[in-house]
C-alpha cells in the first residue's frame, strides 16, 4: 500500500534534499528510518542540553592537556589508581591505553 506524508521543516529544502529524503522513504524500511530518526532526536536533544559526550579524541586531550613531566611520572607510577578512576569515569580500555601512550611521551620531555 502506498501513503503520502506531508512534511513541514523549518529550514529551506532544496531539490536535492527533497530528492534524497524521497529516496529514503522509497528505498528503506520504514522502521530503519524511525530508528535513524530517534538516534538523530536523542543526539539533538542532548547536544542541545550540552550533555553529548565528546569522542575520544577529545578525552585524551582534556586528560593530558597541561600536565608537566612531573605529574605524567606521578600518574604512571600511581597507574592502578589511575586506571580505577578512569573506568569510573566511562573510559574504555583503548582509550586509557592511549592516555598512558601520551604520559609517556610527556614524561620521556625531560
Amino acid at each position: 500500500m502506498v501513503r503520502d506524508l506531508s512534511i513541514t521543516s523549518k529550514d529551506d529544502l532544496s531539490e536535492d534534499d527533497i530528492a534524497k529524503i524521497k529516496s529514503y522513504f522509497s528505498d528503506m524500511p520504514i522502521s530503519e528510518i524511525l530508528s535513524g530518526l530517534k538516534f538523530a532526536k536523542n543526539r539533538w536533544d542532548a547536544k542541545d542540553a550540552g550533555t553529548l559526550k565528546v569522542g575520544r579524541k577529545s578525552i585524551i586531550g582534556n586528560e593530558v592537556h597541561s600536565i608537566t613531566p612531573e605529574q605524567a611520572t606521578w600518574r604512571l607510577n600511581n597507574w592502578k589508581l589511575m586506571i580505577k578512576n578512569y573506568r569510573k569515569r566511562g573510559y574504555s580500555y583503548p582509550t586509557i591505553s592511549r592516555i598512558k601512550k601520551l604520559l609517556q611521551e610527556i614524561k620521556n620531555e625531560n
